[in-house]
Formats: C-alpha cells, sequence, structure tokens
C-alpha cells in the first residue's frame, strides 16, 4: 500500500533502525519507546490486522512469533518480555498494517491497559 508508513519501511523508503530481516518480514526499534527494549517486528507484505488474517498469513504470523525468541535474546531480553498486537480502534491500532510489538527490560505489569 502506497500510503502505508510500514510498508515503506519494509521497502526502506523510510529509514529505521533495523534488529532483524529476512524474507518475511522486518524488526526494527520503536521510534516511541514503551520499554527499555522496544521492537516492532512487522510482516512485508501488507496485512491490515489480526482481524483481517486469512490462511495465507498463517505462515508469516507463525515465523515473526518464532523469531521473536530470538530476537529478544539478541536485543538482552534475559528476564522475560511480552509480545502484543493491538487491533481496531478501541485495541489502539495506530497503524493499520499488522505489527507485533516486542517489549523487555523492565518488569511488565497487569492489567496491560
Amino acid at each position: 500500500m502506497s500510503d502505508c508508513i510500514f510498508c515503506k519501511i519494509a521497502e526502506k523508503e523510510i529509514p529505521a533502525t533495523i534488529v532483524y530481516e529476512d524474507d518475511k518480514f522486518i524488526a526494527f526499534k520503536d521510534l516511541d519507546p514503551q520499554a527499555p527494549v522496544h521492537v516492532l517486528l512487522i510482516p512485508k507484505r501488507h496485512i491490515e490486522s489480526v482481524d483481517t488474517l486469512s490462511p495465507e498469513d498463517e505462515d508469516v504470523v507463525g515465523h515473526i512469533l518464532g523469531k521473536a525468541k530470538i530476537i529478544a535474546k539478541e536485543e538482552g531480553i534475559d528476564n522475560g518480555y511480552r509480545v502484543v498486537s493491538n487491533v481496531g480502534e478501541d485495541g489502539q491500532q495506530s497503524v493499520k498494517h499488522l505489527h507485533f510489538h516486542l517489549l523487555g527490560k523492565r518488569k511488565m505489569t497487569w492489567p496491560p491497559g
């Protein structure tokens, strides 16, 4: 999508501090971190949200979540972390491109929001 900021980051049209990349997704540091480690994990293919996932998207979502633990370790998270995907207006999804927040290096609270 030509107006999607995350698509532009995936296409390298907008710079980002990339911590991991492969053919399916890219992971980069959040510009407004909510934890000492805050990495966004986004599929390179535009998918709007968890609500719009199709069976064809299962491979990329599983791949992203499988790599989250590797990225967490590489980012120095050694005592637990949180992976979050916001969906829709009430879920505070600010960018309409599926993304996961990898948060760590601080104690998480519950309930989250």
